[in-house]
């Protein structure tokens, strides 16, 4: 399959990376067009890839176009990608915010797939949700399928709108953990550690704590209960983090991130 990505910025360098990896894709089925030259030069040299400064030679002949622009360069990018799209290419975005109706409407096809990444894809351990317009082929869906494999785990939806929820739960959601990991961070040192000692021993804690959810299947509150002692030390942590309201600030954030995927949408 020939892969043209419009874009070349860091997620996208993601997906490329992991084509290649898997071996879905060679270097010669992959071009991408990138307006900074230093990307250029970076995606030529590391994947041996060709790389333009324009679409105009790219898109041509590709059966999967991924767009992976910002989100404030689409308006911009849309009207001369409609002139180059023929019939039977699809089009994958992975631009946030841009729903479905939008892309067919700026690109004059309805063969759409809207991809929602995380930032852990960069290292093979991310977690993507997407989907599909009816008409997209099945041999764009397979091919799609398992090229977001390389990216970490892939779960397709049919409804658009659980998008935007992934995109304030798990697009976003990194940058809860990162935070969390931070603020763990700065207890140990507050309480005497090393920064570095304190880094060592959150890090581990968290990516201990999530892969045990993972293997186990139990729910976390069964879990949290298997730690906590009656009248010990993590009980009395517990309590000081619900008055703090730290699981309504978590809610209330992902609710704050959903209602603003969808105000970028436009819905």
């Amino acid at each position: 399959m020939k892969i043209a990505f419009i874009g070349g910025g860091i997620m996208g360098e993601s997906i490329i990376a992991g084509l290649l990896r898997a071996n879905l894709a060679a270097p010669a089925d992959i071009a991408v067009s990138e307006p900074v030259e230093a990307r250029r030069k970076h995606l030529t040299g590391t994947h041996g890839i060709r790389v333009e400064a324009n679409a105009e030679t790219i898109v041509e002949g590709a059966d999967l176009v991924v767009l992976a622009v910002k989100p404030q360069n689409l308006g911009d990018v849309m009207p001369g990608l409609k002139k180059l799209l023929a019939k039977g290419q699809t089009v994958a975005s992975i631009i946030a915010g841009a729903r479905i109706e939008t892309l067919s409407k700026g690109l004059g096809t309805d063969a759409i797939i809207r991809i929602m990444p995380n930032t852990p894809a960069q290292i093979g351990a991310g977690m993507t949700v997407w989907t599909a317009t009816p008409v997209v082929p099945q041999t764009a869906l397979d091919a799609t399928k398992k090229m977001l494999a390389t990216l970490g785990t892939e779960l397709r939806v049919n409804d658009e709108k659980l998008i935007d929820m992934s995109t304030a739960l798990s697009a976003s959601g990194p940058a809860y953990v990162f935070l969390f990991i931070e603020a763990l961070i700065d207890a140990g040192v507050y309480m005497g550690m090393t920064r570095d000692m304190a880094r060592t021993l959150a890090i581990q804690t968290v990516l201990g704590s999530a892969q045990m959810v993972k293997e186990t299947g139990k729910h976390p509150a069964t879990m949290r209960d298997m730690v906590t002692s009656p009248g010990g030390t993590t009980a009395e942590a517990l309590r000081a983090l619900e008055n703090a309201g730290f699981r309504r600030a978590v809610i209330d954030a992902v609710v704050a991130a959903f209602e603003k995927s969808k105000q970028l949408g436009g819905s």
